[in-house]
């Protein structure tokens, strides 16, 4: 197939890249590198069947020829990272719906199959667990950065289903919960990357709030194997899709383990949500996905565990580290 991946130069997108031109797929990466790095794009560089091109999704002019040129779609261009959403919350939206729009609009012109990487974020403040697909959103107010995030993320869902019911487009849709692996930057806040990071420092371990959060850290090789196969699934076209892992840790806990795993000597530093981000902030407690949809769909289940993936970035962040 010919290729056309979005955030090709982000965590994901870059994996995915890699993971594509190794099945002999002509691949496409689209980024503009506002988040994006041409490093994790350094192993397909020179590269046959490998084309990157630097523009904005939102350039509906580029983005035209290249539609044309491709088979299918992975849309993962999107404004990510918690500190990012509150930092820049105009980027997030903007980025975020327009740039689905343009895309969407796009694929239902040429008549590409699509599919559009969402968020757990959507789930909001559910206290039900785990989320599943069809359950219900409950977001905080409107004077809560972090929630713009999520309704652009759900204005996305809706924008892609409604091309598919109106228009018969084939799009997918993809929750992401917690993908985490090597080049994953803990710069927009992304807490594995900026915990491990401090660890092996030995500077305090800061986190945010009570420590009590959990969440479900999923290898980003699992949601990699995940994508290739589902955009290769009739039964997932027209469908929301949870993808990630059920194997849950609380923030406090995950911080003890970056310790262990690094031989650190770290402290813990608590921070309250307002001294971390410098305003009120609204969390949820616990997030985990139920992963029975995927399951029945492609047989899907994570092979990688929550150390071993520590394990790989602890490891990537080494290398980093010394320029190797």
């Amino acid at each position: 197939m010919k290729v056309l991946i979005t955030g090709g130069a982000g965590f994901i997108g870059s994996h995915l890249a890699e993971a594509m031109h190794a099945q002999g797929h002509d691949v496409t990466v689209v980024d503009d590198l506002s988040t994006g790095s041409l490093a994790n794009l350094a192993g397909l560089a020179g590269q046959s069947r490998f084309r990157f091109v630097r523009e904005s999704v939102r350039n509906e002019s580029t983005m035209t020829t290249l539609v044309d040129r491709c088979d299918v779609i992975y849309h993962l261009a999107a404004a990510v990272g918690v500190q990012l959403i509150v930092d820049r919350p105009v980027h997030t939206i903007e980025t975020n719906i327009h740039g689905s729009e343009v895309m969407l609009n796009l694929a239902n012109k040429f008549g590409r199959k699509i599919l559009v990487a969402s968020t757990s974020e959507v789930y909001g403040k559910n206290t039900k667990i785990p989320f599943h697909e069809d359950d219900d959103t409950t977001l905080g107010s409107t004077t809560f950065t972090r929630w713009s995030y999520a309704c652009s993320k759900m204005v996305d869902e809706f924008l892609a289903l409604a091309y598919h019911d109106q228009y018969g487009l084939e799009t997918i849709v993809c929750r992401f919960f917690n993908t985490v692996g090597p080049r994953q930057t803990g710069q927009y806040g992304m807490v594995v990357p900026r915990f491990v990071q401090k660890a092996l420092r030995g500077e305090p371990i800061q986190i945010y709030g009570t420590g009590r959060q959990s969440r479900c850290f999923c290898n980003v090789a699992d949601v990699v194997d995940a994508l290739g196969k589902l955009i290769g699934c009739p039964g997932a076209v027209g469908q929301v899709i949870n993808v990630g892992t059920t194997e849950s840790v609380t923030i406090e806990q995950l911080a003890d383990k970056v310790v262990e795993l690094t031989g650190s000597r770290s402290a813990k530093e608590r921070l309250s949500y307002e001294e971390a981000y410098g305003r009120p902030f609204d969390d949820m407690l616990s997030r985990m996905p139920d992963l029975s949809k995927i399951e029945g769909l492609i047989g899907y289940r994570p092979k990688h565990s929550l150390e071993q993936t520590l394990r790989q970035v602890i490891e990537f962040e080494k290398k980093r580290m010394v320029g190797g």
